[in-house]
């Protein structure tokens, strides 16, 4: 809609320019928003504004000259001019009524874009250690960073997913000397254990699985080779795991990418690809050395400091293999990279964005913060786990209130925002609950769908989404869909295009879970307010019935994003 305004505001400024009413050399591109007041029309654009000073007339008369251009076009109810110059647009029912056509014609593919023109994103996220069990923030970031992935792809990019694999360095290394003190205890032995290492009980359980497929066998090795053989089995164990909690969130990986990889030389003795990173740096100018330690001049690019790449006793530090890792990133050809974080990596942004840009890549890095998850059951803060009496895993409130909550919950407020998640409100089948409040809507709708059909509407054996275009007649007059409750549903399936632009550009899917409640509550006031199936008006109803599938489409589209399902039956 928002390309058919704005040809027809450039034909009248064309056209007003051609009859001599102004002068104008060069022709602005009009841009159009949605006025905050809804009584103040459907779009409101400034182009008479950003005309005027050229044309050397004032605003309101620019302003004018396009609204009497552009009154009496069937697609315009009405043209209104406010303020020093804004020029206020009310779509015409025909219009409205258009996109319903439109979204039965589109499907699935409704609302989709080419604004990304195919370009290649990454999208890292999760990126948990592998030495145990996702806390509820992971879960937030997987459904944040899957929603910004399929967000991104409906709106015309090739996106990868990526898991980011933190299996080199110190914490290994005491995973896997846990791992290994708990299976010498299985065996009978008496084991000092460290105050630094893992304590949770699941390191107990890994240690028994172990056990119990391998016997004591590992009992009397060296305590070097007995640690690096449980290292190595225990984070396949919790990979393994980590895999498998996801993908029940309908969340999956394309690439999963070990960090030891960037320290490991290459085949024929070759640089490892951190020394390569810093050798990029080093060419480039920004590094230097300065207390027996490598340092990248960071500054350079708005840090505060400038920051340690190897440290005085040889050792890389972590962000030494950042860089590497995103030297990876962009050699693999990607147009653009965006990383989820944790809060607590807040003081890294400055830093990475001065890797990216030194490494030749300015502008081309995302980096998105997302805050942490708090739980509530009832209004009470719960911290502990019911079962275990540690930490509430991922996984435990993934088995409470299933997949489909979870992400909808994840995904309500923004990213920089934290997140209070009740878990018993998740739970709920009531309107108080906004995910079964908006997969209601789709079930209702397949209701009426099934209803019309003359099915019961607890029928089995109908499955609405391949039925309905014998349910759905093809030849309906949607020029009687001229009801206020109608249009205003109409008004809400036309705002999707431009959502789904939002939330790709922004990065941004809350805005999703916040058009689907909206479409949903439009929704909901229509059936209120119009009955759809009426024996005694059946070229009306054969109308709503259209604009009711039409909302079936947006509704299940918007869930798809979100990666929630969209029931027929609830």
């Amino acid at each position: 809609m928002i390309d058919i305004l704005r040809e027809m505001v450039s034909n009248a400024l064309a056209d007003a320019v051609r009859d001599g009413e102004i002068a104008l050399d060069q022709m602005p591109v009009p841009f159009f928003e949605r006025p905050r007041d809804a009584s103040h029309g459907d779009w409101a654009t400034n182009v008479a504004l950003q005309s005027a000073k050229a044309a050397g007339v004032p605003p309101r008369k620019v302003a004018e000259i396009i609204a009497n251009r552009m009154a009496g076009h069937p697609d315009i109810d009405a043209v209104e001019i406010a303020g020093p110059g804004f020029i206020n647009i009310r779509l015409s029912a025909r219009a409205l009524q258009r996109v319903i056509a439109d979204v039965r014609a589109q499907g699935s593919s409704f609302g989709s874009l080419t604004i990304g023109a195919g370009q290649k994103v990454q999208v890292e996220f999760v990126s948990a250690n592998p030495v145990g069990p996702m806390h509820v923030g992971h879960g937030r970031w997987a459904a944040l960073g899957d929603g910004i992935a399929r967000v991104l792809a409906h709106a015309g990019y090739t996106v990868e997913r990526e898991f980011y694999i933190n299996d080199a360095g110190v914490q290994m290394d005491i995973f896997g000397k846990s791992v290994a003190a708990r299976y010498l205890e299985l065996c009978g032995q008496t084991v000092a254990f460290a105050e630094n290492w893992y304590q949770g009980a699941y390191i107990t359980e890994i240690a028994r699985e172990i056990f119990d497929a391998e016997g004591e066998v590992w009992a009397t090795k060296s305590a070097e080779e007995r640690e690096a053989h449980f290292t190595a089995k225990a984070e396949a164990q919790v990979l393994e795991h980590l895999e498998r909690v996801l993908h029940g969130m309908g969340v999956d990986f394309d690439v999963w990418f070990s960090e030891r990889t960037l320290h490991a030389p290459g085949p024929n003795g070759e640089p490892s690809a951190v020394e390569r990173g810093i050798a990029t740096l080093r060419d480039a100018g920004y590094i230097y050395e300065q207390d027996d330690a490598l340092w990248f001049r960071t500054t350079d690019f708005g840090d505060d400091k400038d920051r340690v790449l190897k440290k005085a006793d040889g050792d890389y530090t972590y962000f030494a293999a950042d860089i590497a890792y995103h030297a990876n990133k962009f050699d693999r050809g990607f147009d653009r990279v965006i990383d989820l974080w944790g809060a607590d990596h807040h003081g890294y942004v400055k830093r990475m964005l001065a890797a990216a840009a030194a490494l030749g890549h300015p502008g081309k890095l995302d980096l998105v913060i997302g805050q942490l998850v708090n739980l509530f059951r009832n209004g009470e803060a719960v911290r502990m786990s019911k079962r275990t009496g540690e930490m509430v895993t991922f996984e435990e409130l993934l088995e409470d209130v299933g997949a489909d909550a979870a992400r909808y919950f994840f995904l309500r407020r923004s990213t920089d925002q934290p997140l209070d998640f009740d878990i018993e409100l998740a739970k709920q089948q009531s309107s108080d609950n906004p995910v079964f409040y908006v997969q209601y809507a789709h079930a209702r709708i397949c209701a009426i769908l099934r209803k019309a059909a003359g099915a019961d509407t607890s029928d089995l054996d109908i499955d609405v989404a391949s039925s309905v275009a014998a349910i759905v007649a093809p030849d309906a007059k949607l020029e009687l869909l001229d009801a206020e409750p109608e249009l205003s549903l109409m008004r809400k399936l036309a705002e999707f295009e431009e959502i789904v632009e939002v939330a790709a550009l922004k990065l941004a899917p809350n805005k999703l879970t916040t058009y689907a409640e909206e479409l949903a509550a439009t929704f909901h006031q229509f059936y209120t307010l119009c009955r759809v199936i009426d024996p005694d008006a059946p070229e009306l109803s054969a109308a709503r019935l259209h604009v009711v599938d039409a909302t079936r489409i947006a509704l299940a589209c918007v869930l798809g994003l979100v990666g929630v399902s969209a029931p027929e039956r609830m």
